[in-house]
């Protein structure tokens, strides 16, 4: 009875009695606006049992979260590091996964502590083992006795080999050159070391084909003209189908010097007309004015050697008045880098006029090495030439200043009756041979 009573006194204390004021409170307050609700909170049974209801709500509440509390629960680690006990100066290990998921299982409460304390490694122990393949179990140190925990895998096999090493040379290769500015180029890489030690099991080492520097170029902060030092180059190994391999290698990295050159040269921009015999009738270009007069190209010595020159070709077929045209200047092959990106021509015509000049000597290209031209009485060795342009630019070109051609590509012995090709130095002038066809007599050399 002492029990019953002391459990009566504390719901009437801590419960009852609480509510009742906090109803009374409300009833004062509301006492104007619902007459029928004030009544029935005036009347001491009635705040009992109201007072008793809401106390069994609250502890059904509080008995619901109690029994979710101790409801069995898992939770997963994903990726638990694993920790090898062994002589890594002597053998090699394989097989031995990086990292491990572990299945926690217990009541939600024991969980939730689990999960607040530090995380334990994964570990096995090696270091009895001799080189061979053998069957271990991973362990686990748990946080909390009460909660079970799950390794995957929780047993791996395992290949234990006697480590060897090699010495082989390094390469390098040069990574994200396109990042590099483009009026740039890598002439040379130094390393600080030409060789490597590759540790490893005698079957990994046999895969070894080449150990390579990774010149990463975006890792060159402030890239100059001269030497570059590069720090922490990455050493990788690679089979022979270039595929990375897992070995250790000494050192793993390594600082490299970057030779930055910018080989460039200056040329003169030419604009060229095409389709000049197709401008209006009785029209022709009296003056090209370019923004753009040279160019400097960058790009390899080899290249520059070869270019004299940058060309851009302006289609004036159908022109009637003058006009500007603005074209993009096409980089040449091995070129890098331009220092204008477009050029602007007027060009501008004027009248027609015409005159011919004589005397312009006839020459021969692609000519076999085994055959010579004979000369023979219908031989022609000169050729007349007609110019079309305006007058002020086509009075002073004389035959010094005209080439008439003849192609002899892939002709062998005997009499052949080709096409007489003529141009000039002038690109606003119109060319063209009086004489279209000659009679070519090729012989053998003596």
């Amino acid at each position: 009875m002492r029990l019953i009573r002391g459990i009566v006194r504390f719901f009437d204390r801590k419960i009852i009695l609480p509510v009742t004021k906090f109803f009374v409170n409300i009833g004062k307050k509301i006492k104007k606006i619902n007459k029928p609700l004030e009544s029935l909170l005036k009347t001491k049974s009635s705040l009992i049992v109201v007072s008793l209801l809401l106390a069994m709500v609250i502890f059904l509440i509080v008995d619901s979260k109690s029994t979710t509390l101790l409801e069995t629960d898992a939770e997963v680690l994903y990726n638990q590091k694993v920790t090898a006990n062994y002589n890594d100066e002597e053998y090699v290990v394989t097989g031995l996964p990086k990292t491990v998921d572990i299945t926690m299982i217990g009541t939600k409460a024991n969980l939730y502590l689990a999960k607040q304390l530090p995380e334990q490694p994964v570990t096995v122990d090696l270091s009895n083992l001799s080189p061979g393949v053998h069957e271990v179990k991973l362990k686990y140190k748990q946080a909390i006795t009460s909660v079970e925990y799950k390794l995957d895998p929780s047993t791996v096999t395992v290949s234990i080999d006697t480590k060897q090493s090699i010495t082989r040379e390094i390469s390098s290769e040069i990574v994200n050159l396109d990042n590099l500015d483009s009026k740039y180029s890598v002439s040379s890489v130094k390393l600080d070391s030409n060789n490597v030690i590759i540790k490893g099991s005698e079957a990994k080492l046999k895969e070894v084909a080449t150990v390579k520097a990774l010149i990463n170029i975006s890792k060159i902060v402030d890239v100059k003209v001269g030497d570059n030092v590069l720090n922490d180059v990455e050493l990788v190994a690679y089979n022979e189908n270039g595929k990375k391999i897992n070995v250790e290698l000494v050192p793993k990295k390594l600082n490299a010097t970057v030779k930055i050159e910018s080989p460039n040269k200056t040329v003169p921009l030419k604009i060229k007309p095409t389709g000049v015999d197709k401008i209006a009738f009785g029209k022709a270009i009296s003056s090209i004015k370019s923004n753009v007069d040279q160019v400097t190209i960058y790009g390899n010595e080899e290249v520059l050697n070869e270019i004299d020159a940058i060309t851009v070709n302006i289609d004036v077929s159908n022109l009637k008045s003058n006009k500007k045209y603005t074209k993009t200047i096409k980089k040449p092959k091995g070129i890098r880098e331009i220092s204008s990106k477009t050029v602007t021509a007027e060009i501008s015509i004027d009248d027609e006029a015409s005159t011919e000049v004589s005397g312009v000597r006839l020459s021969y290209i692609n000519l076999g090495s085994n055959y010579t031209v004979q000369a023979t009485e219908s031989s022609t060795t000169e050729i007349p030439v007609t110019l079309k342009g305006v007058k002020s630019v086509i009075e002073n070109i004389t035959a010094t200043d005209i080439e008439a051609y003849v192609d002899l590509k892939d002709l062998g012995v005997g009499e052949h009756e080709v096409d007489v090709k003529v141009k000039g130095n002038d690109p606003k002038v119109n060319y063209s041979p009086r004489i279209t066809k000659v009679k070519i007599q090729i012989a053998d050399k003596q």
